[in-house]
Formats: structure tokens, C-alpha cells, sequence
């Protein structure tokens, strides 16, 4: 699995549980809906800039959406 994908569901497991909606996040971190769905399909990679405002935006880590969790 690449970063694109860890991110993927890394960011979509934390809105979730921050009971966000996509359009919530993007309104947060300043991002469109559209990227904000983008990066969520894992159908774009995201920049260290934006990962910045994601994280800042669901209050984690920036490392939380890129760490690769054991199943």
C-alpha cells in the first residue's frame, strides 16, 4: 500500500470518527470538497502543505494520516 492510500484512510477513519462531513473539512482546512473527496478515493497524493491543513483541521498529527496502522 502506498502513502496515497494510507492517507486515504487514514482521513477518512478520522473525519469519521470527528463525525465531520467531507464538506465540513474542506470548510476547515480551506481545501475544496472535490480535493477534499480526491485525497479521501486516494485519486490524488496530497502535498505536505495540505497535509498540514488536514491534520490541523481534524486536530491530529500530521504523521497520524501518513502512519501505516497493524491489522
Amino acid at each position: 500500500m502506498d502513502l496515497k492510500e494510507v492517507m486515504a484512510i487514514n482521513m477518512r477513519r478520522l473525519r469519521y470518527d470527528k463525525k465531520l462531513t467531507q464538506e465540513e473539512l474542506a470548510e476547515r482546512s480551506g481545501l475544496s470538497m472535490r480535493y477534499v473527496g480526491s485525497i479521501e478515493r486516494g485519486a490524488v497524493s496530497a502535498s505536505v502543505s495540505v497535509l498540514g491543513k488536514v491534520a490541523d483541521a481534524l486536530g491530529v498529527d500530521p504523521c497520524d494520516l501518513i502512519r501505516v496502522l497493524k491489522r
